[in-house]
């Protein structure tokens, strides 16, 4: 496999990967140009008018390039008259033809449009799930029948200067992919590059690749892969980045900033769609917030020069947890290992100010049923702070598993050391110090003093000072209570960066020792007061953080309402796959193939279901990427047709045409049946 340098020029700072341009209509996607913002239309594609009045609010919103679903010939035949009647009202957005099964309707469609847009495991391709094991032989005669079957439409495009999106959905693999490659990230990019391969064949190089999944984890590393094996074949094309199926509210935000945040911090990505299962106008402020932070964050690093002394142990293609010591955080709650992150949430109460942090807390346990805050951050800006420590402590021991003290620069060892600690408690105490390169040796004596105690010591310090003098100090103690953090990046790297480094400088000195990755505003890339921004930017840097397989513990201490923290935590943890606190739902965005109302249907569904802790629930409004994107899903509700439902157990069909209103319910007996139900509290 490649090496871990080999898909981006650097993952400690952020070099943008020049792709070669591709035009769209009149707008250029890759090279120097910014990222570009997609979205796609709802409506029903031979409905016109609607399809031309939600065209034009999209680009009335930002949304740069429309794609439009052509399911079939007379859906691309409507894109015809769409496209005559957007450019009357004087609106130049490129539209985008969306194709799946039928060559005919790309056939069709590309006259119409700027762009196609062809899953390779859909077009003209074989995916039924069957079980096959392909010869040599075989699998070259279904390449040259691909290549019959597929060249037509690149003649076409090269012919009347259309681009292509080779777009990869990891829920619709071919059988003979999924039987030579499996269903993995390695199948998806061999499936697009066996298109692509055929395009270039005819000297057609105007190509964007996507490779996208409803798992965060394997969008990412199937993007990896796909820009280390097209380097290795001398390709250049830009990408498309997205999220596939993620849902809607929250959670589908969590999700696409995890996925895409990522790789915008590796330098990858030209062209974004974020997927929501809401109206598409929703889905342009998200993907223009990350595309601007991307490219600020870009420029500010054109001009650093790439550091040559960090090392990278990570495998960026294959999830692998880093491996630490367990360490007890207090009551049962334990941070490393194989044990799931902690959640830490920051009170932004001054520690005098107890019953306001009391009530704060009994509150948030209380309404957060499941997802609950286990420690509790408190700051000790001065000495004197101590003091009220003792009062909280009683109050509160019994409600959270762990105190974690934030002390400040006024407050040194000789402090702890006089200090009255309370009697020991149900819940544990951790120490947390920012120490920096001069005061390496204070270090050691304050992990002693912690470890004397029977009380966790965190070390807030840079990658530079661990490795050049701290752990120096740290090494012939080990790492028994012990955690690792940084509350601010390095200024020549991003913070998720930041982060990396400090992996790696742990590796030679303190190996198995966990990382707490707080989410401070020092630690975002464009700090804003307002929650819907903290949500991406926490998302970024713990999402890219866990999907590389770093982080023991998460705070989000940019959020001041302690609830609100603590539910963004554990909604990072579930979007990167870290932690199930909760049902999982894969919900489409819908389009003009969707059967029913995914927006109502997917929040009547979710009523019923989301106490379901561990379930993975798909609702898929039609059949083209249902089973696959499935692979990851216990239970699928999928159109199958008007008014009627086909249930999935996996990829499994097991009730066809099911009434819609009787569907729900019967969902519901499905899951009883596999014994995945539980009564809601």
């Amino acid at each position: 496999m490649s090496s871990p340098l080999d898909y981006c020029a650097s993952r400690f700072q952020a070099k943008r990967r020049i792709s070669r341009e591709v035009l769209v209509g009149g707008v250029g996607v890759g090279g120097t140009n910014p990222i570009r913002i997609q979205s796609m239309t709802t409506t029903n594609t031979q409905d016109v008018e609607a399809t031309v009045k939600q065209t034009l609010a999209l680009a009335e919103a930002g949304c740069e390039i429309v794609r439009i679903t052509a399911p079939n010939k007379k859906a691309a035949e409507a894109l015809g008259e769409i496209s005559k009647k957007v450019r009357a009202a004087k609106c130049d957005v490129p539209l985008v033809a969306d194709i799946h099964f039928l060559p005919s309707a790309a056939m069709e469609a590309v006259k119409h449009v700027e762009k196609i847009r062809i899953n390779p495991g859909n077009y003209a391709d074989k995916k039924k799930f069957a079980v096959l094991e392909y010869t040599d032989a075989a699998y070259n005669e279904e390449l040259e029948r691909l290549h019959e079957a597929f060249s037509p439409i690149v003649l076409r495009c090269k012919e009347l200067g259309r681009a292509m999106r080779i777009g990869t959905n990891h829920g619709s693999l071919s059988d003979r992919i999924m039987n030579r490659f499996g269903d993995s990230p390695l199948g998806m990019v061999e499936s697009a590059l066996e298109f692509i391969r055929i395009a270039e064949s005819h000297n057609y190089q105007d190509i964007c690749l996507s490779m996208k999944a409803s798992n965060p984890k394997v969008m990412i590393e199937a993007y990896r892969l796909a820009v280390a094996r097209m380097d290795q074949e001398a390709m250049n094309y830009t990408l498309h980045l997205g999220v596939t199926e993620a849902g809607d509210g929250e959670d589908a935000r969590v999700k696409s900033a995890i996925g895409i945040g990522t790789l915008l911090n590796d330098g990858l990505g030209d062209t974004i769609r974020v997927s929501l299962t809401e109206d598409p106008i929703y889905e342009i402020p998200v993907a223009r917030d990350l595309a601007d932070k991307a490219m600020a964050l870009w420029k500010q690093h054109e001009d650093i020069e790439l550091s040559e002394t960090t090392k990278d142990s990570i495998d960026p293609f294959t999830f692998q947890k880093r491996s630490t010591r367990v360490i007890e955080l207090g009551n049962g709650c334990n941070i490393g290992g194989e044990t799931v992150p902690a959640v830490i949430v920051k009170t932004h109460h001054s520690i005098d100010a107890i019953a306001p942090i009391i009530q704060e807390v009994c509150a948030a346990q209380m309404d957060l049923k499941d997802s609950k805050i286990e420690g509790l951050q408190v700051a000790i800006q001065h000495p004197e702070d101590l003091a009220h420590f003792a009062s909280l402590h009683e109050a509160l021991h019994t409600v959270v598993k762990a105190f974690v003290l934030e002390l400040g620069t006024d407050v040194d060892l000789s402090d702890l050391e006089t200090y009255e600690w309370p009697e020991d408690g149900l819940a544990g105490i951790t120490l947390l110090q920012h120490i920096a390169q001069e005061d390496a040796f204070y270090a050691a004596s304050f992990l002693q003093f912690c470890r004397d105690k029977g009380f966790n010591c965190a070390i807030d310090c840079n990658a530079d000072a661990l490795r050049d003098e701290i752990g120096a100090q740290l090494q012939p103690m080990g790492s028994e209570n012990l955690i690792l953090t940084r509350s601010s990046p390095a200024d020549a790297r991003h913070p998720v960066g930041s982060y990396r480094a400090l992996a790696e400088a742990a590796n030679d000195f303190v190996p198995d020792a966990p990382i707490w990755i707080r989410n401070t505003a020092e630690n975002t890339l464009d700090p804003k007061s307002y929650f819907y921004d903290r949500l991406l930017e926490s998302s970024i840097l713990s999402g890219a953080l866990l999907c590389d397989g770093i982080g023991d513990a998460i705070s989000i201490e940019t959020e001041p309402q302690l609830a609100k923290a603590t539910t963004l935590a554990y909604n990072i943890l579930q979007g990167a796959r870290s932690r199930i606190s909760k049902t999982e739902f894969v919900a489409c965005p819908s389009c003009g193939r969707t059967l029913f109302d995914l927006q109502s249907v997917t929040q009547k569904i979710r009523s019923r279901t989301d106490h379901l802790k561990g379930v993975t629930i798909a609702i898929m409004g039609c059949i083209v990427n249902g089973p696959g994107e499935m692979a990851d899903a216990d239970f699928g509700y999928v159109g199958g047709a008007p008014a009627k439902i086909n249930l999935y157990v996996g990829k499994e069909c097991v009730k066809y045409n099911v009434p819609a209103a009787e569907a729900l319910d019967r969902l519901i007996d499905l899951i009883k049946e596999h014994g995945k139900w539980v009564e809601p509290a």
